[in-house]
């Protein structure tokens, strides 16, 4: 398999960002344990199986700024708070919490393996310095049983391998990998990371989808701040809807549940294209009778003052329906009213799959899965009634980053340096 991946240039207020997913329901009022991923430091090159591939050249380091976080004279990629490669974790000094770092974190979702790579210090704004995507279709890799098998783990692999090199070039001293629903639900799953480790020397955290809600739901009230006041968050993955809700920066209510925009394609929508009315409504009876049971759960934590939308599939929609390119910057106002995104979903299940790629905001990989997508999102915002969601160019990925950052600068833990690829 020969993959591409597309690397884009990141700085303030430039750019856009995808989104995951997850499947199993789980949502309730108390907050539960959170399961952080594994963080390292990226300081060895990928192995020589990975010199004949075609890589495109990544966008340089922003000057200054890695440098800063690895120490005067320390190579590039390593820790600078880890002079043996001990692979213990380091020591943030109190003199070090305030100063730049260059922060790494790749999402393994359904669809695509990102890696985003931000320059960050306590108090800061994380800046995104640079962005890499990998296309690799993981949920098409399942075999009938839903394991990710030979061809699934190889590719896996040589991704991990891939975007760890691009890391170690990009100077990133800190880097956290997950996974979402796609690895979660894969019978062999486990063995397969335990594998891919062994292989790449990074350890892939799989996140539970009730602590992809929360940080989620992190990443959204970091954004908007507590004047937003009592937030309502919606995110729809390749693999499942995470809604999350509540007044603090840990959401009290949390939904994980099985409506992701590429799952619901292949179980829903059949080899018609454009989907049939029949299948439609089925799809949509499906969909609001797993959504029905969380909008209950909201009343005890009261009307939400603000209802956020985050993921591809939100701002595709909100692209189709007028709101500005993305190519103005982060710091536009997008919304998406919900009398438009009626006549949007109306639109796009009257159109094949080539047609929906020609519309504005919308990617060619993409368009198979909008009208599924479109689905979940309106039916959303009727039973939720909402009339407007106000897009989120924060997500998964960024809170993820944000949770990292919080322990590094709080002196609870230090970057840690990466097993040589190969080994232990």
């Amino acid at each position: 398999m020969r993959l591409r991946p597309a690397l884009s240039r990141r700085g303030p207020g430039g750019g856009e960002v995808d989104a995951p997913e997850p499947a199993e329901v789980g949502w309730g009022s108390a907050p539960a344990p959170m399961q952080d991923p594994a963080p390292v430091s990226v300081q060895d090159p990928a192995p020589a199986v990975m010199q004949d591939r075609a890589l495109v050249p990544v966008v340089g380091a922003v000057p200054g700024s890695s440098r800063a976080a690895a120490g005067p004279g320390s190579p590039a990629g390593t820790a600078g708070n880890d002079p043996e490669g001990s692979g213990r974790p380091a020591q943030v000094h109190a003199s070090q919490r305030d100063e730049p770092m260059r922060l790494g974190v790749i999402d393994i979702g359904s669809n695509t393996v990102h890696l985003l790579v931000v320059d960050a210090h306590r108090g800061g704004q994380p800046q995104p310095a640079a962005s890499v995507r990998i296309p690799l279709r993981l949920v098409e890799l399942l075999d009938g049983e839903g394991r990710l098998a030979d061809n699934g783990e190889r590719a896996l692999t040589a991704c991990i391998h891939e975007l760890r090199t691009h890391a170690q070039n990009l100077n990133v001293v800190d880097l956290v990998a997950f996974a979402t629903s796609a690895v979660r639900e894969a019978p062999d799953g486990d063995d397969v990371l335990a594998r891919v480790r062994a292989d790449t020397g990074l350890a892939v955290t799989v996140l539970p989808g009730e602590a992809e809600a929360r940080l989620t739901f992190l990443a959204v009230r970091r954004w908007f701040g507590w004047s937003a006041g009592r937030l309502l968050a919606l995110d729809i993955g390749g693999g499942s809807l995470e809604i999350g809700a509540g007044m603090h920066e840990d959401p009290d209510v949390v939904a994980s549940l099985p409506l992701g925009a590429s799952r619901l394609t292949r179980n829903w929508l059949g080899e018609n294209d454009p989907p049939k009315r029949s299948e439609l409504n089925a799809l949509r009876r499906y969909v609001r009778a797993q959504i029905a049971p969380v909008v209950g759960s909201l009343y005890h934590v009261g009307e939400p003052t603000r209802a956020v939308a985050t993921s591809k599939t939100f701002r595709s929609l909100a692209r189709i329906a007028g709101a500005a390119p993305y190519g103005r910057g982060t710091f536009v106002r997008r919304s998406l009213r919900r009398a438009d995104l009626a006549e949007v979903t109306a639109r796009v299940c009257r159109m094949s799959a080539q047609e929906r790629a020609a519309l504005p905001g919308v990617s060619a990989s993409r368009a198979g899965q909008l009208v599924a997508g479109a689905v979940v999102a309106s039916e959303a915002l009727d039973l939720f009634n909402l009339d407007e969601v106000e897009i989120c160019p924060w997500a998964l990925r960024e809170g993820v980053i944000l949770r990292r950052l919080d322990q590094l600068t709080s002196g609870l833990d230090g970057p840690r340096a990466l097993p040589p690829v190969g080994g232990v």
